[in-house]
C-alpha cells in the first residue's frame, strides 16, 4: 500500500468515512477489546465478529461485548453458533446443542425452534445480536468437505422446514438469524476457505433444490442472508456469488424478495480474496449489493485502513456509488438499532 493510499481515508468527508466503516465487520486477536478496534468503533465501525479464541467464559464475553457497545451503541456483534460441530460460545468444551444433521433426522420443527430459542437466549445474555445460523445448505454432494453434518439433510423440504424453524426460534430471543450460504454451498466438492468451488447448475435447477430453503427462511423473516464464495457459471461466469450483482440483486433481492441485510462470508477466505486481496474483495462485494462485509479473524488497524482506502478510491473513480455505500450502511445501522430496542 502506498503512502497516498494510506492517507486517503483522512481526506474523506467524515460522513462518508463513517458510512464506509459501518459496512465492515472484522474479527480480532485477543480476549479484550484492542485500543485500535475501540477507536474504529467510536468512528462508526459496523461491528465485530467474535470467534472461539476470543472467548474464555460467558462473563468475559459479556465484558467484551459491553466494551464494544460502549464504543458504538449501534454495533453488530456477530458469532457463528450453529450448534453441533460449529460453536464459538462453547469452543473449549463442544456445543451442548444438537447440530443440524441430528435435528433434520429427528424431523421435529417445534423441537428445532425450541433449540434455536435456547441458543438465542444464551447469545443474547452475553451481548451477541447476530448469529450466523442457520446453515440452510442442502447436503446434496457426499464429497462436500465443508457442509456435511452442518446441513439439515438431503431433502429441500426438510432443510426448508428445519431452517425456517431455526429462524423463528433464534429471532424469538431477540437475536438476528442469518440463512447461509446463498445461493447454496451444498453441491460442492471444494472448501471455499481454501479454493473457489464451482457449482454448474442452472437457475431452474437452483429453484428446484438449493433455493427452496432460502425462500422458506426469507418467508420466516430471517433478518440476514450470507452469501457464498462459489462460482455459478450459468448465472455469472466471471464472479463468485458474493461479488455477483445478478445473484445478489437479481436472485436474492429480486426473485426471492429479500429486503434485509446481506452479509458476506469471510472475505479472508481464499475463495473470495485469494486472487485479488481483501480490499478489492470488499469493493466488489459492496458493488454487488452486499451490505455487511465479514472480514475474518486476524485483522489489524492497517488492514482496515487499506480497505477503507480501496472503497474510497472505488467511489472516486466511479466503480462504486456513494448511494450504494449509504444504502449498505443504513441497513447495518438500522438492524443494530432494531435489535438494541428489542427486549432481552
Amino acid at each position: 500500500m502506498t503512502g497516498t493510499a494510506a492517507a486517503e481515508p483522512r481526506l474523506l468527508d467524515p460522513r462518508l468515512a463513517r458510512r464506509i466503516a459501518a459496512t465492515l465487520l472484522p474479527g480480532f486477536v485477543g480476549t479484550t477489546l484492542p485500543g485500535w478496534l475501540e477507536q474504529r468503533l467510536r468512528d462508526g465501525l459496523g461491528g465485530v465478529c467474535v470467534f472461539g479464541p476470543n472467548i474464555v467464559s460467558a462473563e468475559q464475553l459479556r465484558a467484551l461485548t459491553d466494551a464494544i457497545y460502549a464504543a458504538n451503541p449501534e454495533a453488530i456483534v456477530a458469532i457463528d453458533e450453529e450448534g453441533g460441530d460449529v460453536t464459538r460460545l462453547h469452543y473449549a468444551t463442544g456445543s451442548p446443542y444438537p447440530g443440524n444433521a441430528v435435528l433434520g433426522r429427528l424431523g421435529d420443527a417445534e423441537r428445532t425452534e425450541r433449540v434455536a430459542a435456547r441458543v438465542g437466549a444464551e447469545l443474547r445474555a452475553v451481548g451477541v445480536n447476530l448469529d450466523f445460523a442457520p446453515d440452510v445448505d442442502i447436503n446434496s454432494n457426499p464429497d462436500n468437505p465443508v457442509i456435511g453434518v452442518r446441513s439439515f439433510g438431503v431433502s429441500p423440504e426438510v432443510v426448508a422446514e428445519q431452517g425456517a424453524a431455526w429462524v423463528r426460534g433464534l429471532q424469538s430471543a431477540g437475536v438476528a438469524a442469518c440463512a447461509k450460504h446463498f445461493p447454496g454451498h451444498g453441491d460442492t466438492a471444494q472448501d471455499s476457505h481454501l479454493a473457489l468451488p464451482v457449482v454448474d447448475l442452472s437457475a431452474a435447477e437452483l429453484r428446484e433444490r438449493e433455493l427452496v430453503p432460502f425462500r422458506a427462511a426469507v418467508e420466516a423473516g430471517t433478518r440476514t442472508v450470507m452469501t457464498s464464495h462459489i462460482l455459478l457459471p450459468q448465472l455469472d461466469a466471471a464472479l463468485p456469488a458474493t461479488f455477483s450483482h445478478p445473484i445478489v440483486e437479481g436472485l436474492l433481492r429480486g426473485e426471492l424478495g429479500f429486503d434485509g441485510l446481506v452479509v458476506t462470508d469471510a472475505l479472508d477466505m481464499l475463495g473470495a480474496s485469494g486472487e485479488r486481496g481483501i480490499p478489492e474483495a470488499a469493493v466488489l462485494a459492496l458493488a454487488a449489493g452486499c451490505d455487511l462485509l465479514c472480514l475474518g479473524t486476524e485483522n489489524t488497524d492497517e488492514q482496515l485502513t487499506a480497505i477503507v482506502a480501496a472503497v474510497a478510491d472505488a467511489i472516486a473513480t466511479g466503480r462504486l456509488s456513494t448511494g450504494r455505500v449509504e444504502e449498505a450502511a443504513a441497513r447495518v445501522i438500522g438492524l443494530a438499532g432494531e435489535l438494541r430496542a428489542e427486549p432481552a
